[in-house]
């Protein structure tokens, strides 16, 4: 108990770090403060002191010293405290530091055996953001322009937004739309203009049945492929007795989908081409628009 609870009050900062020794040391099976140095811009001291004192105030039967090896390894008895140990971590890693690379000496060298295919994101405003992240942290009602495809001139939109939206390829704000009087995503990048705050508003969060309810995205190998193939595709996404759930939000789903290339109006002609479903789609079909 004492162990989580210091755990839970490790500055950020430090737990970021942390992060990274337990990344390294796992999946690397090698640790030294060039780690923390080429991916924080820190000094060998600092890195030196944050790799002591995760061992000496959390961790003391993770980390060994390899004299040999110039660098600390894992034991036996490794059990990370502030990541999991899923390859998504150690991924994730290298995502961030292949993105930091260009402006830390020495970071291109060490994660050039990496490339990370960069999706430019939509073009988000800073007075657009500010005034959105305002609205969501105060409750507070704006009023904005937007465009969509269906009306492509700027209308007055009266929103009460509480929550941003990375969708993995653009920024949505879900908010409630005074005008359709139901909770809506906008696209960050339509908004034009300058968003205007006003009062605070009734609809909130708490409010919005979407964002609040609970819902599973059951994902299976194509139907029509052949037993070896459905086989390969469950290995590949993880499944678990031929599926993979997916919990998320109401609101979400239609997001989910789209991060699978699942089309809910479209089936590839090719089972190889489509290669995954949603089992449940029917089910899903009330948090789906067209």
């Amino acid at each position: 108990m004492k162990r989580k609870q210091s755990i839970e009050h490790v500055r950020w900062d430090l737990a970021l770090r942390y992060r990274v020794i337990e990344t390294v040391a796992w999946w690397e099976g090698r640790l030294t403060t060039n780690h923390l140095m080429q991916s924080f811009g820190i000094s060998r001291q600092q890195a030196s002191k944050d790799i002591n004192t995760y061992i000496g105030e959390h961790a003391p039967r993770n980390l060994t010293y390899d004299k040999h090896l110039k660098g600390y390894v894992p034991s036996k008895q490794f059990r990370p405290l502030f990541i999991d140990d899923s390859a998504d971590a150690y991924l994730h890693l290298l995502n961030q530091n292949h993105e930091r690379a260009p402006h830390i000496d020495g970071l291109a060298l060490a994660y050039a055996h990496t490339e990370v295919l960069k999706v430019p994101d939509r073009s988000v405003r800073p007075e657009v953001l500010r005034p959105l992240l305002r609205a969501c942290r105060e409750g507070l009602r704006l009023e904005t322009e937007y465009v969509s495809l269906a009306n492509p001139a700027p209308e007055i939109r009266l929103i009460a937004p509480h929550t941003l939206i990375y969708t993995g390829m653009r920024w949505h704000v879900r908010a409630y739309c005074e005008k359709n009087r139901a909770y809506r995503d906008f696209v960050l990048s339509r908004l034009r203009g300058v968003p205007e705050l006003l009062d605070t508003s009734d609809f909130g969060r708490e409010q919005d049945e979407g964002w609040n309810t609970r819902v599973q995205v059951v994902i299976e190998p194509d139907p029509r492929l052949k037993p070896t193939q459905k086989a390969l595709i469950e290995v590949d996404y993880g499944m678990q007795d031929g599926r993979l759930v997916l919990d998320t939000r109401g609101a979400l789903v239609q997001y989910v989908l789209q991060r699978y290339q699942i089309d809910q109006n479209k089936v590839q002609a090719k089972a190889a081409a489509q290669q995954i479903v949603a089992a449940n789609l029917e089910e899903l079909q009330r948090w789906l628009y067209s």
